[in-house]
């Protein structure tokens, strides 16, 4: 019996965005700055001619993120014959993600206040009034992020207004609508969910044919991103910087580790798992890229459609672990930076801050920074002019970020469903040997049995 060819090494994704992103990094640390005259040109900004690789790449994935949501979460809940499982599955995600996300914060804050990254900074003479005027965007959108107005903004204009605008949480609840509104229907459910099944696969193909171009939009986006700041941007900010990828390390390796270890897999083995997706969002510094693959690779590793439905969309707005970390860390990194003291409670009553804060920017572009500035705004002891002097490296956070999310929301889905007895560690443990590669997406949504 012949085994299969195996594919080259120049044809697997995962290594092509490796090679992506390693050219975007030299070609932008090679990129002439702006107003340079070689050769009898002048050179334009890496801006100009690389962040549109980047920006195109990310807005075709944000094309289908919504109708891949919709079809998945209303094909998944409208099948289930335990309508209970619904609110079960809801409650103990809710009860994870506040759970983790809290450990996270406070891991931040421990960390943060152990390596002192901001004592000795001279605030004043590093911040520019040019990047001062940048943050003022950021400042006027995080106070308009109250709760009232983040529970208001979950409920969409019209039902194609969710679509429109791509936001998950708008597109999550049209969602559920719609499969309580199916599974209404009794016998008549069977074809609609058949027409929805058909449009999950179509949608799910069309990403496959715009995965491909993931080295491209990696390559573009490093080498606008290097380009632009250039690894001198860091300077000052390094020990900030590393902190916070280490302390990411650790929550990801000891934290989630340890989570997963209970529900009978390993964390390492899960990372392999979704090299593809973890890669993807390293060069593109944006977690929803990956999304449709994690869709699709939860339901492989044998956990349910419906609880892989609710718990990934919902968790990209309430289980932003690398966002929480970052918040902490870098609320008090500005305040060690402007000399501005904070005792326990001060430190305490940020940390409940962040807590909210952190939920009110889903769908926002630039979340974690907003999101910091929301916090800032609610502690006014810190100056939040202060917000100038992390915009510079806000690019270099992002990719870390996004990453720490990324794991967080895939570890809380496989936990969730093992909680629910949907699969067993032996299942996992299996399944992960044979990781679906992301470029399979249109395959066969997984059967789910319509009592």
């Amino acid at each position: 019996m012949h085994s299969a060819p195996r594919t080259p090494w120049y044809r697997i994704l995962y290594l092509q965005v490796l090679l992506g992103v390693a050219l975007g990094i030299v070609v932008g640390s090679l990129w002439p700055k702006p107003g340079v005259v070689a050769f009898g040109y002048v050179w334009p900004t890496a801006e100009a001619v690389f962040k549109p690789f980047g920006d195109g790449f990310i807005k075709l994935v944000k094309m289908i993120i919504a109708p891949i949501i919709f079809c998945t979460v209303t094909h998944g809940i409208a099948s289930i014959a335990d309508v209970k499982k619904l609110g079960r599955v809801g409650g103990k995600a809710i009860l994870y993600f506040e759970i983790v996300s809290t450990v996270a914060l406070v891991l931040g804050l421990i960390v943060v206040n152990l390596l002192q990254p901001g004592h000795g900074f001279s605030a004043p003479a590093a911040i520019d009034s040019k990047v001062l005027e940048a943050t003022k965007a950021y400042t006027q959108q995080a106070h308009s992020l109250t709760t009232v107005a983040f529970l208001l903004n979950i409920i969409p204009t019209s039902f194609f207004d969710a679509f429109a605008k791509g936001d998950l949480l708008q597109v999550l609840l049209v969602s559920v609508l719609a499969s309580f509104a199916i599974s209404a229907l009794g016998e008549g459910r069977k074809p609609v969910l058949a027409a929805i099944e058909t449009g999950g696969k179509i949608f799910f193909g069309i990403m496959s044919i715009v995965v491909k171009l993931a080295p491209l939009g990696a390559f573009g986006a490093m080498a606008y991103t290097i380009g632009t700041y250039g690894l001198g941007a860091l300077g000052n900010l390094l020990k900030l910087m590393l902190g916070f990828y280490i302390t990411a390390g650790i929550f990801v390796i000891v934290v989630l580790g340890l989570i997963a270890r209970s529900a009978g897999f390993s964390i390492f083995r899960f990372l392999a798992y979704i090299k593809e997706e973890l890669l993807l969002v390293l060069g593109t510094s944006s977690s929803e890229t990956a999304l449709p693959g994690m869709l699709r690779k939860m339901r492989a590793l044998g956990c349910a459609e419906s609880t892989v439905g609710l718990v990934i969309p919902t968790g990209y707005s309430f289980n932003l672990d690398g966002t929480n970390i970052y918040m902490t860390m870098a609320a008090v990194f500005l305040a060690q930076a402007t000399n501005t003291p904070l005792g326990l409670g001060q430190q305490l009553s940020l940390v409940l801050v962040a807590m909210l804060s952190s939920k009110g920017a889903s769908g926002v572009t630039g979340a974690g920074f907003i999101t910091l500035a929301a916090t800032l705004a609610a502690v006014p002891s810190i100056p939040i002019e202060s917000l100038a002097l992390l915009l510079g490296i806000d690019r270099f956070m992002s990719e870390c970020r996004s990453i720490t999310n990324l794991i967080g929301n895939g570890v809380a889905t496989v936990v969730v469903s093992r909680w629910e007895n949907e699969v067993t560690p032996e299942q996992l443990q299996a399944n992960m040997q044979q990781a679906p590669s992301i470029t399979e997406l249109g395959s066969e949504f997984e059967k789910t049995e319509v009592d």
